[in-house]
């Protein structure tokens, strides 16, 4: 089958890349002139693993395209996939002028019938706007389907070469013939496509999101009050995620949530209810939560310095949102930076992925290491905030031997408070008592 796909973001570029590994062949199209080139050159643009493999596999073999040129990339294609931004306005409503744009344009060169998939993240009724800004224009037939992406990033690949779900939003027997021919390789072991209205599919995507981030929330806030009753949350998380109504994931606690999904789609959530004049008070009470939580550790970083960070120097392990990406959007990293410069204090940071990243957003407000150790060097104390699989089992003696003080606040709950105290070090985590 011919594909094309619209956007060359994390969703586009994996999705892409994935459909061309199926025999498909897939043109990638972006407005973006520098990307592009880069892209056809094979340097693949974001971090995910095992997406460069599967890149350099197809463009080496034909079946991966790109194209700054609309027109020329739809040419040929049955199925236009649209994996556009969908920004926040300043209200929290998801911004559709990227998809309703390219909409517009695309019913003014179509030659032939395409099923048109919003591939992003978008509001209940967008497929409806998208097929009026395409029909404003369009002389031939075409379908609008709604097909949200389920991947989590630094899974991705596996996420959509073996999903849990597919779900098809349509109306029409034919996208929907179309689609499913499509996604038939990926769910031979029999995991379902779902079919289902096109609303109803929009819904799905910021429902899952949503549910997710209240599971988080709720776990933080056990955690906090696990602080305060002397209980330990880990112990909280094992009894209840051993119940199969609830399920062992999404009960880690730490400081909050980050990334390009959550934080957005569960305000677009609270917007779309707001519209309709709903309250929804669950997802209010999250989005509150998880804003306090990026700062959980500040009071305790105060409380051990006497409150007063001014001259102090901390080492911070971890940038990015979530491990096994570079992605920074919303990452904790970022307000405890903020919180701590602002307070006096310096800051030496080191992510094995994120950095060029934060470079660009936080600029020399801190300074960089090339190493997880040589990160520690003059610091007061070492804050982490992502759960790298490097942080895991660190060389402690190591970590001691060039902290000036043997004091960790640790956002993910890493280590064992027993072990710590055994090490010596004054050691703060999530929903567990310290060990100092």
């Amino acid at each position: 089958m011919k594909i094309t796909v619209v956007g060359t973001g994390y969703v586009g570029l994996v999705s892409g890349t994935c459909f061309a590994e199926t025999g498909n062949n897939v043109t990638c199209v972006d407005i973006d002139v520098n990307k592009v080139n880069k892209l056809s050159k094979g340097e693949v643009t974001i971090y995910e693993p095992g997406l460069e493999k599967l890149f350099e596999r197809n463009l080496k073999e034909g079946r991966l395209h790109f194209t700054t040129n609309l027109e020329e990339g739809i040419e040929g294609a049955q199925v236009i996939f649209l994996a556009l931004p969908t920004p926040p306005g300043e209200d929290g409503s998801a911004d559709l002028s990227y998809v309703l744009g390219v909409a517009e344009h695309l019913g003014k060169i179509m030659k032939d019938y395409k099923v048109i998939v919003d591939k992003s993240t978008v509001p209940v009724g967008t497929a409806e706007k998208v097929t009026a800004a395409i029909a404003k224009n369009a002389k031939v037939e075409f379908d609008v389907v709604s097909n949200p992406e389920f991947l989590r990033e630094g899974v991705a690949v596996e996420d959509f070469m073996k999903p849990d779900r597919v779900v098809i939003g349509t109306s029409s027997e034919r996208a929907r013939k179309v689609m499913g021919d499509l996604y038939a390789p990926y769910v031979r072991q029999g995991n379902p496509v779902i079919y289902m209205d096109e609303k109803s599919a929009e819904l799905t995507k910021y429902a899952a999101n949503s549910f997710l981030a209240t599971k988080i929330s709720f776990m933080n806030e056990i955690a906090i009050l696990c602080e305060k009753l002397g209980a330990d949350v880990d112990m909280v998380r094992r009894g209840i995620g051993s119940d199969d109504r609830i399920g062992k994931r999404f009960l880690f606690p730490g400081i909050g949530y980050g990334g390009s999904c959550f934080p957005k789609d569960v305000q677009a959530l609270v917007k779309s209810s707001e519209e309709v004049a709903y309250e929804f008070r669950i997802l209010n009470a999250v989005m509150d939560v998880n804003e306090k939580q990026k700062l959980f550790l500040m009071p305790k970083i105060n409380a051990y310095f006497n409150n007063d960070l001014k001259g102090k120097h901390f080492a911070l392990w971890g940038l990015a949102f979530k491990p096994n990406t570079d992605d920074i959007r919303e990452a904790p990293a970022l307000y405890l930076i903020e919180e701590l410069t602002k307070a006096g204090a310096t800051v030496t940071v080191f992510d094995p992925e994120a950095m060029n990243n934060v470079r660009g957003v936080v600029g020399d407000k801190v300074t960089y290491a090339e190493h997880q150790y040589e990160c520690l060097k003059n610091a007061d104390a070492l804050i982490i905030a992502t759960e790298w699989s490097v942080f895991r089992t660190p060389d402690f003696d190591q970590i001691a031997a060039t902290l000036k003080q043997k004091a960790i606040f640790d956002g993910r709950n890493l280590f064992e408070v027993p072990r710590m105290k055994e090490l010596g070090f004054y050691y703060e985590s999530v929903g567990r008592l310290a060990a100092k």
